[in-house]
């Protein structure tokens, strides 16, 4: 049976689209894995699938699976990308839209210059809640990687994250470090692993190995925890431009108990059909 999809991206991080409302999709982790292929299938870092809401007071419920099958409960730049879909394909006509995920309710906004602001909720910084294992919430701990000892922030954007400070993100060892501490064994979920230069107060430069994906050209989630992580520490203002390979996002976090705002561009690059 064929389905209609779209091929989505927010700076770079790209998804494959699903109406789950109007088609019935059923992807087991198998399947996920070879729409997401490069070569073989469509090619993504994630596929989203918008489904009919489950939570109260919610118009739709939004799914993430990562490229190697294994599901997460959130994506910024994902959600970003969910905003547009729902309002191009003609299932909302509203430009503040509320939407379920696995990690809660968050809040989409579409504004008239086609940038999509989130309201992506406070951070998790419970140690036990992202989750990390530290006897203590910190703005940093140590961690014992691969024989040396790293500073790293924690925090959950309704998914788990690492930041690490580097002086220079162009040379910084995304692709040793990133997979090690992904799947370091203080975090019981695995986690999504930031490296931030930091340029001005205002102003960071990003690179993110995402969990499941391997590094993606922007991260939405990441971008929200590093802006949290920086400000912990007393480095970052409470609005601060976020540099990615793929392009800027703007996040806002004024502290403690308060929502991380994030807001960027969300584009469509094609339709189609596949049987799967």
């Amino acid at each position: 049976m064929s389905l209609r999809f779209t091929k989505m991206h927010g700076l770079g991080n790209d998804f494959v689209v699903f109406d789950a409302i109007r088609q019935r999709v059923d992807l087991d982790p198998a399947t996920i894995r070879r729409l997401a292929d490069r070569r073989f299938g469509i090619g993504c870092d994630q596929i989203l699938l918008v489904e009919p809401p489950r939570l109260a007071g919610t118009d739709f419920h939004y799914r993430i699976f990562n490229a190697d099958g294994s599901e997460v409960e959130q994506c910024g730049n994902g959600a970003r990308c969910f905003a547009r879909f729902v309002r191009d394909q003609g299932l909302s006509d509203r430009d503040e839209i509320p939407v379920g995920t696995a990690a809660g309710a968050i809040r989409l906004y579409l504004a008239p210059d086609g940038q999509v602001r989130v309201d992506m909720g406070p951070p998790e910084l419970t140690p036990e809640r992202i989750p990390f294992q530290a006897d203590t919430s910190s703005p940093t701990y140590d961690l014992e990687v691969a024989g040396e000892t790293l500073t790293i922030g924690a925090a959950s954007m309704g998914n788990p994250h690492a930041v690490l400070l580097v002086e220079d993100v162009e040379t910084a060892p995304v692709a040793r470090l990133g997979p090690l501490i992904e799947s370091h064994p203080r975090f019981p979920r695995r986690v999504n692993v930031g490296f931030m230069q930091i340029l001005t107060p205002a102003h960071i430069r990003l690179r993110v190995h995402e969990r499941g994906a391997g590094e993606t050209l922007a991260c939405g989630t990441g971008a929200c925890a590093a802006v949290v992580s920086g400000r912990l520490r007393g480095l970052l203002d409470t609005r601060a431009r976020v540099s990615l390979p793929g392009g800027d996002l703007m996040i806002e976090w004024r502290g403690l108990s308060q929502t991380v705002w994030m807001t960027g561009p969300a584009e469509t690059v094609f339709q189609g059909e596949i049987d799967p």
